[in-house]
């Protein structure tokens, strides 16, 4: 790799500063000053900036407590994109994992992983979503039962069983709280589902996504990067975790 796309990917500059930078004799490689921006590197070589040791990363990863008004898109001629939160860490090759819409909050995972971000979104692999939601109407037992079977959605789709777990019902103001885990991905899912039994999501958000948890302490609108932990436990989907326990049993 060239040496000035290399400190640009580790967010030293833009290519066309580090060029700048090279050619003013702030970067050496393995103990020599270097001045040409094209010099091959390796991830093995060592190189400092201005004498502090950059190491390269080829993968980010970083939780965002996604709040509402932002879309889950990288560019947006109209609104504010989840990336626009990321600031000083916002790189061009960043995504989001998935959408969440416009007026849904909470946890979503931005990367440049795309193979991870394959092996999370892919319907084969039914990488669980957990959502807490307040409800228009009064949620049943009946819908408990229904949403465990699946439910036809609007359209004529069939979803997948779904685990939904009534929290609170308020006869008075006629509203229900309720957390829902589905294990695929349909647009616009979890109110989709809850229209198919006759009420409707007035609030939503994501708490987890697979092994991956939105903790309280996170503010909306904040984020951080992923531990090294969490980074190998996402790339264990459920359908692997599955075959392991039926290894081990």
């Amino acid at each position: 790799m060239r040496l000035d796309k290399f400190l640009a990917d580790m967010q030293i500059g833009s290519r066309k500063e580090v060029k700048k930078y090279i050619k003013g004799r702030l970067v050496r490689v393995n103990g020599q000053v270097v001045t040409s921006d094209k010099t091959q590197v390796t991830e093995e070589d060592q190189i400092l900036f201005d004498g502090q040791p950059v190491i390269y990363q080829k993968y980010f990863y970083y939780l965002l407590h996604k709040p509402q008004g932002v879309v889950s898109a990288t560019t947006d001629r109209r609104d504010p994109t989840v990336l626009s939160l990321l600031k000083e860490d916002a790189r061009e090759d960043l995504f989001p994992v998935g959408r969440l819409d416009k007026d849904t909050e909470g946890l979503l995972l931005i990367t440049n992983d795309g193979e991870l971000a394959h092996r999370l979104l892919s319907p084969k692999k039914h990488v669980e979503k957990e959502y807490f939601a307040k409800i228009d109407g009064i949620m049943t037992k009946e819908d408990v039962a229904a949403f465990a079977q699946g439910v036809t959605i609007d359209g004529g789709e069939e979803t997948m069983p779904a685990e939904l777990t009534l929290l609170t019902r308020d006869e008075t103001t006629q509203t229900s709280e309720i957390r829902l885990i589905l294990h695929e991905g349909k647009f616009h899912q979890v109110k989709r589902m809850v229209k198919a039994v006759g009420k409707k999501v007035t609030y939503l958000k994501r708490l987890r996504m697979g092994s991956l948890v939105l903790e309280d302490s996170l503010k909306l609108g904040t984020y951080r990067p992923l531990t090294a932990d969490e980074i190998a436990q996402l790339q264990v989907t459920n359908e692997e975790k599955s075959l392991r326990n039926n290894q081990t049993t």
